[in-house]
């Protein structure tokens, strides 16, 4: 899959100030290189950790299926809202229509305000406040993509 409809993406890196930067641009990044980028920019261990405030909702793994949200296998740098049998709301279903992807940017935006980054979700999650934990959550997801 080709990635042009972003402009920015890639690996957030914690940098020694507590803050991330963007390291890759989405442009002419394949879904391949977009896992690579965010395996690279957190720690994976402790993203399973973290993962466990999602549980009550999305599963991943093998045998996951959806739930109240869909299943979490190869999200990372798939297209928005493409979980096969799972009801997106409208704003998801735009962003799929929009051809927007689950970059390690936009899954880092989603987690970090679920409602800022799509108005009217149903998602009810209020998010994570620590940039590490995000970081760290989509490390975790990407050990979940078909590469």
């Amino acid at each position: 899959m080709k990635l042009t409809t972003l402009a920015m993406a890639g690996a957030l890196a914690l940098a020694s100030t507590g803050t991330f930067t963007v390291t890759a641009s989405a442009e002419g990044m394949d879904q391949a290189s977009i896992v690579e980028a965010a395996l690279a920019g957190g720690d994976a261990a402790a993203g399973e950790k973290v993962f466990k405030k999602c549980k009550a909702c999305h599963m991943i793994g093998e045998g996951a299926k959806n739930r109240t949200g869909p299943a979490l296998n190869n999200i990372v740098g798939s297209v928005i809202a493409s979980v096969e049998k799972f009801k997106y709301s409208k704003g998801m279903v735009a962003r799929h229509e929009a051809g927007d992807v689950w970059t390690v940017e936009n899954l880092d935006a989603w987690l970090t305000k679920p409602k800022n980054f799509v108005a009217k979700t149903k998602m009810s999650f209020a998010g994570l406040r620590k940039a590490e934990d995000r970081a760290n959550v989509i490390a975790y997801l990407a050990t979940f993509a078909d590469k």
